[in-house]
């Protein structure tokens, strides 16, 4: 190489170049110095500089020259060849398999024993139509499978936060990771309320103490004393009943039974009228068991942690102390039949109206407001380490969109039908679907998420925390949550609360699954044309999909197969929820009745994860919108009638309501128009559906103040039933402003393109 070096440098000095020197630099490496001279030759200033000078350029002998050129021909070659072998080698792109996008295989390579690549070869996808999909999930779905998973899972204990809780939700990962479904853990650090073992709740009246057994989880602890009051469940027009007959409310103590609406909800209407602590009791009317059961429950009027309000309870976090404003401040306690039947004996006061007597039918009921009563609640509150717990089964297409099916598995006693059921719908349909894909030749488009929530009898507690952690991205990527919690209570009857964006779906699935009662499907058992009227509910506030819906803005959707003419499971929050006492309610069909259910659960969601076009219809939140605002409209006109009101104008609610109308008119007139085998297409109008739900929630309301900030189904000041009831005439100028412009907002967001808004 020094050779050619030489050779080179003769070579071009023949032409401009004075010198072409490799110079050593500071750090010890050489670089090349090019110096060039117009003539040929150095000019003296530069030659005098150089130590030794720089020897005067004369032309080389011609044989020289020839031997040099040589040189400089093979070094150059030499030099090409080597560097087109060192680039083709590391510059060579490795062979792989092309992959079929349309079909979402992922091609894996598996470790051999000897450490090397095994190729797998793409696995040829079979095309299943919809008929073949709901079959192979109801061949799976087996009453055998789950009288043995009943079985399994039906434990003594399971109380939020205990050993068994969490050696339940090692089990549930365990068998996620059986099935290779990525199981992972969302771990949260919560405040649980429980009674002082130490110093025992207790009610005295007269000579009489009583102390039970059952509790109400977040109660205001304390002791206090005032007239008690017979106030049937509790309700507003149960409230103002008693009023009107002149009973002194304020600084009461309030007997109420339970029922009707939820324990949260009948604390805070007694306080909200001046009550100093409230007393619930199951009447023998309404729950037919033993007189002597004890009750629990919770009153927190609102769900999650109540001591981390909108914010996870991960731990150590940074923020400072603060209380959920749903937390009570009054005492609550539950009293057994037993109790309440004492208590109604010498209540004293004027008779009862028929709409309040239950069914002791030994007494007179009596309202009360003559005779004291003490009420004492040493409720502490204990920190507990609880387990979310979570399987998927990602999907082919977009595995960044997905159903969550999720389910309680704690419960105050046994749970049976709180939480067995639930859970074992869980893994039973995991385990179907991962064998579908597996197997069959399934390929979901959509991932599905199966969820394992602890804490969920103190307010959906678990889903709540999991809610909160993943606010601000979760409604992007999740589609719909089915709750699986109650699912069967009975036999005979079904009724579900949801998203109207559901709606859809829900008669869809009715008309496909089979009645439990063995002929016809659920939609016929449910009467057809007055479906909706029989089955469809309002969603209460202790629902579990409620914080989806609500809180999160995420279109959620609860069922349940019941008993005829019935609409509660009454041993709920007792220790009586067992194995037998469901057998009893579905005439010993529980695991018939729990498959049908779970193929029920199951074929809603296959469905949302199946199909190109997710099936959520937005005009289904059109008739709802509307009765919103008529009622808003019609108490402005009262208001401006009466002069009360001045200035204000239902107009531009009438407008957003209008726009929201035809939003949803151009966005199924899109669908209309549009290739649903247009992956893309799909996928845009997939993206202006799933904003719906979320943009009803209010922007200007704080989540910590007032979490559940959906318009329609939410709670609080911001909603439009609130609105249409308001007395406070400047709140309700506010409120109208802010509610307008959100049901605006969600109507462009449904438009989608900027340029298309009206």
């Amino acid at each position: 190489m020094d050779r050619i070096r030489s050779a080179f440098n003769s070579m071009i000095k023949n032409e401009r170049y004075s010198r072409f020197t490799l110079q050593p630099a500071e750090d010890g490496e050489r670089h090349v110095e090019v110096k060039l001279s117009d003539d040929g030759t150095d000019d003296a200033t530069e030659a005098a500089g150089q130590a030794g000078g720089s020897p005067s350029f004369r032309p080389a002998l011609p044989h020289q020259n020839r031997r040099n050129l040589c040189y400089l021909i093979l070094g150059t070659l030499l030099i090409f060849v080597t560097g087109y072998l060192i680039g083709y080698v590391s510059h060579r792109k490795p062979q792989t398999t092309p992959t079929n996008c349309d079909a979402g295989v992922e091609l894996e390579a598996e470790n051999q024993q000897d450490g090397t690549q095994a190729v797998v070869a793409p696995v040829s996808e079979v095309q299943l139509d919809w008929k073949d999909i709901t079959k192979l999930l109801k061949q799976k779905l087996t009453s055998q499978a789950f009288e043995r998973t009943l079985r399994d899972f039906d434990l003594p204990r399971r109380s939020a936060g205990s050993e068994e809780d969490i050696s339940l939700g090692n089990r549930i990962y365990d068998e996620f990771r059986k099935q290779e479904m990525n199981p992972w853990t969302d771990i949260h650090y919560v405040q649980l309320q429980m009674p002082n073992s130490e110093r025992p709740n207790q009610v005295l009246f007269g000579s009489d103490v009583f102390k039970p057994t059952g509790y109400l989880a977040y109660s205001a602890p304390g002791k206090v004393e005032g007239k008690l009051v017979y106030g049937n469940y509790g309700r507003q027009e149960d409230l103002d009943v008693l009023q009107k007959k002149n009973v002194e409310l304020k600084g009461s103590v309030m007997l109420l039974r339970t029922g009707k609406i939820s324990f949260a909800e009948q604390v805070d209407n007694a306080a909200t009228k001046g009550a100093s602590a409230v007393l619930i009791y199951p009447d023998v009317e309404d729950y037919k068991y033993l007189a002597n059961t004890p009750l629990y429950g919770h009153v927190h009027l609102g769900s999650g942690d109540p001591y981390t309000p909108g914010f996870p309870s991960f731990n150590h976090t940074q923020f400072p102390p603060t209380q959920s404003s749903g937390l009570p401040k009054i005492p609550a306690q539950t009293i057994t039949a037993n109790t309440a039947s004492t208590l109604l004996q010498k209540i004293g006061g004027p008779e009862s109206d028929e709409s309040f007597k239950g069914g002791f039918r030994s007494l007179t009921y009596r309202l009360g407001g003559i005779e004291n009563v003490t009420v004492e609640v040493n409720n502490v509150l204990v920190n507990k380490e609880i387990h979310n717990v979570f399987g998927v089964i990602k999907g082919f297409t977009d595995p960044d969109r997905y159903v969550v099916l999720g389910a309680q598995r704690d419960a105050w006693g046994k749970g049976y039908a709180k939480a067995t059921v639930g859970t074992s719908v869980l893994l039973e349909l995991a385990k179907a679907v991962k064998e579908m894909v597996e197997k069959d030749g399934f390929r979901p488009r959509r991932s599905l998420v199966f969820a394992s929530w602890s804490a969920g009898e103190y307010g959906s507690v678990g889903a709540t925390e999991w809610l909160e952690g993943h606010m601000s991205s979760i409604d992007r990527s999740v589609i719909t949550y089915i709750s699986l919690d109650g699912l069967v209570m009975g036999r005979g009857s079904f009724m579900a609360s949801g998203s109207p964006l559901l709606y859809s779906l829900l008669e869809n699935t009715m008309k496909e699954v089979q009645s439990p009662l063995g002929s016809g499907t659920v939609y016929d058992m449910m009467g057809k044309i007055n479906w909706q009227k029989n089955a469809l509910r309002p969603m209460s506030m202790d629902d579990p999909s409620y914080p989806f819906l609500a809180f999160s803005g995420i279109p959620s959707i609860s069922f349940h197969f019941i008993s005829p003419n019935t609409e509660a499971y009454t041993y709920y929050g007792t220790n009586l929820d067992s194995m037998d006492h469901l057998n009893y309610q579905t005439n010993h069909h529980t695991s018939e009745v729990t498959a049908v259910a779970a193929h029920f659960a199951g074929q809603m969601a296959l469905r949302l994860i199946h199909d190109h076009l997710l099936n959520l219809d937005v005009s289904r939140y059109s008739s709802v919108i509307t009765k919103a605002v008529v009622r808003v409209y019609k108490r402005i006109n009262q208001l401006t009638q009466s002069g009360q009101l001045k200035g204000v104008s239902p107009n531009w609610l009438n407008r957003a309501r209008g726009s929201f109308q035809r939003a949803a008119d151009a966005l199924n007139l899109a669908i209309t128009n549009t290739d649903l085998n247009d992956k893309e297409a799909c996928r845009i109008l997939n993206d202006r559906i799933l904003k719906v739900e979320h943009t009803l929630l209010s922007p200007y309301v704080s989540p910590v103040e007032t979490p559940f900030r959906h318009l329609l189904l939410g709670r609080g000041s911001h909603t439009l039933a609130s609105i249409a009831e308001t007395t406070d005439m400047k709140q309700l100028h506010t409120q109208l402003a802010l509610a307008t412009w959100s049901l605006q907002g969600c109507a462009n967001a449904m438009v989608g393109d900027i340029w298309d808004i009206d």
